[in-house]
């Protein structure tokens, strides 16, 4: 679910895993093995979420709400 979301919101940037793993302070590979399906750490997620502009809850599956809690 993580995995897709990311993916899907990076695309709708039309962005590169390079780009967006830059801005979030990741590695390229790091970023592409989250969009891969690994689990992401805490700091790395609330990044991510801040670079999006989404809710933590949102990115991982607790709400349907992409700006719960922000």
């Amino acid at each position: 679910m993580f995995a897709d979301k990311i993916r899907v919101l990076r695309k709708e940037k039309k962005l590169t895993q390079a780009e967006v793993a830059k801005e979030v302070d990741l590695s390229a590979r790091g970023y592409q093995d989250l969009e891969l399906g690994a689990k992401p750490r805490y700091d790395a997620l609330l990044h991510i979420a801040d670079f999006y502009d989404v809710s933590v809850d949102w990115l991982m599956g607790r709400t349907d709400n992409p700006h719960a809690h922000r």
